[in-house]
């Protein structure tokens, strides 16, 4: 398939660049097998999904990862961490108008902070911070909240852009697994009452999700790497589902890399795992564990508009889009979300 059967017009007043007053606001735009629409609000969910079924649901939680600063020559630089190495170390991004050489000391946060450059791996620089990254970013660090917002972060999105399910001890996200900002503490009680249950996989998602694909033919994209982890007791509460004839729901493009990737990992079957992923999923695919899947407007030709026209037909998802767009549905992290049904399901 080519790039262009994924694009489509977003009017600029659709992109929602805060969210709405409280997380279950939203509208749902509910896309059968069959290709039927119908317009719901996320406050539904308990009544669209059945006793029996499971949620699942990315616990990562997003780091303050941005921090601005000085390179040597008094330039201006931006340091994205990628992903924390380990107590000291990161790989980042980082723009500024000249590439900083190995040995540079980039002096960020006011000069509260130091990093050194140690070199390179592949696009991401290797740098050594003068004390505990994560401890540096949380301190002096700034919320990444996606570029379309076209604004800088406000205190407000250190509430908003995190799941109120997210794991403190999984920090380790530049963006947020947005499906996930939908559901509130009330919305989860509602689930269970029904016997609706939840269970946790992580995917600690990367800048990379925003990376635009610059291949004609999408299969020539190489896809970027993040770190995810499929528990056995995940596993086991899919396995249990299925048996009783339930779906498993994923909520979000990451819950359903990280059990896809983890089925993949193992010849098809699901099994506990952790490790990097790459996985690209696009139409064609055949999906080996979810029935379901929850999840936000996607950007027009992203690798997550592939994944969701994977799941039920390219031709489906662009008519539902129009839909949204024509029912003036707001688009992407901040905005509405649809259920999606398998499209063999």
């Amino acid at each position: 398939m080519q790039l262009a059967d994924f694009h489509y017009f977003l009017p600029d007043e659709l992109i929602a660049r805060y969210p709405l007053a409280g997380r279950s606001d939203s509208r749902l735009l509910c896309l059968s097998h069959q290709g039927e629409i119908s317009d719901r609000q996320i406050v539904d969910l308990p009544d669209l999904l059945n006793t029996g079924d499971l949620l699942v649901l990315n616990d990562t939680r997003v780091i303050k990862a941005r921090l601005h600063g000085l390179r040597p020559s008094g330039g201006a630089v931006e340091v994205l961490v990628e992903r924390i190495t380990d107590t000291y170390h990161g790989l980042a991004h980082v723009r500024a108008s000249n590439s900083p050489k190995s040995g540079a000391v980039l002096t960020l946060a006011e000069g509260q902070v130091k990093a050194t450059v140690q070199g390179r791996k592949d696009n991401l620089y290797i740098l050594e911070f003068d004390q505990p990254v994560l401890e540096a970013l949380e301190q002096y660090g700034a919320l990444p909240i996606p570029p379309y917002f076209n604004r800088p972060a406000e205190e407000s999105d250190e509430t908003r852009y995190q799941t109120v399910f997210h794991d403190p001890e999984k920090s380790a996200s530049v963006a947020a697994p947005t499906a996930g900002l939908h559901i509130d503490e009330a919305l989860l009680e509602r689930l269970h009452v029904k016997g609706i249950k939840t269970a946790f996989v992580t995917l600690h998602v990367g800048a990379g999700t925003f990376q635009p694909v610059r291949t004609e033919n999408i299969k020539d994209h190489v896809m970027h790497a993040e770190w995810g982890e499929v528990p056995q007791e995940t596993v086991d509460a899919v396995r249990a589902t299925q048996a009783q004839g339930g779906k498993v729901i994923a909520v979000g493009t990451t819950a359903t890399r990280a059990l896809e990737s983890a089925a993949r990992a193992h010849g098809g079957s699901l099994q506990a795992w952790s490790g990097e992923t790459d996985i690209f999923i696009y139409p064609g695919y055949q999906f080996a564990v979810i029935d379901r899947l929850m999840t936000n407007f996607h950007l027009p030709e992203s690798t997550l508009l592939m994944l969701v026209s994977a799941l039920t037909g390219r031709d489906k998802i662009m008519s539902a889009y129009q839909h949204a767009i024509a029912q003036k549905y707001r688009f992407f992290s901040y905005g509405d979300a649809m259920l999606i049904d398998r499209a063999n399901t």
